[in-house]
């Protein structure tokens, strides 16, 4: 695990993540219409098309989604489609992080691992939700700039980690709750241990052109599994950048 140190290092990769996103100030107009663009996109997106959780569309309605795209695409923050980030990683769709935050069915007290940091919005929805939050980004840059920007909004209950999301995090398992989005070809094995007892995952699974995402749940010791929804995800990748 890698660990930012020093002051200055801190405020270089602030400066960085500034340059990367924009600078995020706004009038009070530009807030509002903000605010009434994000509620629109939980209700004509996520909402009308099926996902009732309470707390998933509080979170959603509660985290800027612009804050973590990038310029220039920040105007399109809102939109029903997943946007670059960099490193040829995407922020996804807010409907499938509505969707697959719902299918975890998760609680207050749930500490939950997240597979693909990425931008740190879908970690951002996680933390409005439950305890305590892990999440691993293969690539370093998405991971301090993450970092840099969910402690900037002032969560607390985030942990990241930049590293091989494959292997999962055993120092902290087992997880209430685990959450993958990139999709290798095969279910990790090591993810699978690291549920706890009636634990779920979620997960894209498959090859490039044919991916499903699947729900896991643990009971008694096994797992079961089924496919819910056709997909495409970025590949999970290893830290030589060839696919799992």
């Amino acid at each position: 695990m890698k660990i930012l140190k020093g002051s200055i290092e801190k405020l270089m990769l602030l400066i960085l993540v500034v340059l990367f996103y924009g600078c995020h100030a706004q009038s009070d107009s530009e807030r509002h219409a903000r605010e009434r663009a994000r509620d629109r996109m939980v209700t004509e997106q996520i909402q009308w098309r099926g996902v009732t959780d309470k707390n998933v569309l509080r979170a959603m309605r509660s985290v800027p989604r612009h804050a973590f795209v990038p310029e220039p695409y920040t105007e399109y923050a809102y939109d029903d489609t997943p946007l670059p980030i960099g490193d040829g990683q995407t922020i996804s769709q807010p409907y499938i992080v509505g969707y697959m935050t719902e299918a975890l069915d998760l609680k207050p007290f749930d500490k939950v691992l997240e597979i693909g940091t990425g931008s740190g919005y879908q970690a951002a929805i996680l933390a409005e939700i439950c305890d305590s939050v892990y999440t691993i980004e293969i690539f370093e840059s998405l991971a301090s700039r993450a970092g840099i920007l969910l402690d900037s909004l002032g969560y607390t209950n985030i942990r990241i980690r930049n590293g091989d999301g494959h292997q999962g995090w055993h120092e902290y398992a087992p997880f209430d709750a685990i959450i993958v989005t990139c999709a290798p070809e095969k279910i990790p094995e090591p993810l699978q241990e690291q549920l706890a007892e009636n634990g779920r995952m979620i997960i894209p699974a498959g090859e490039r052109s044919i991916q499903y995402l699947y729900l896991l749940v643990k009971k008694k010791g096994k797992i079961r599994e089924r496919a819910i929804l056709p997909v495409r995800f970025v590949p999970m990748i290893n830290e030589e950048g060839k696919r799992y």
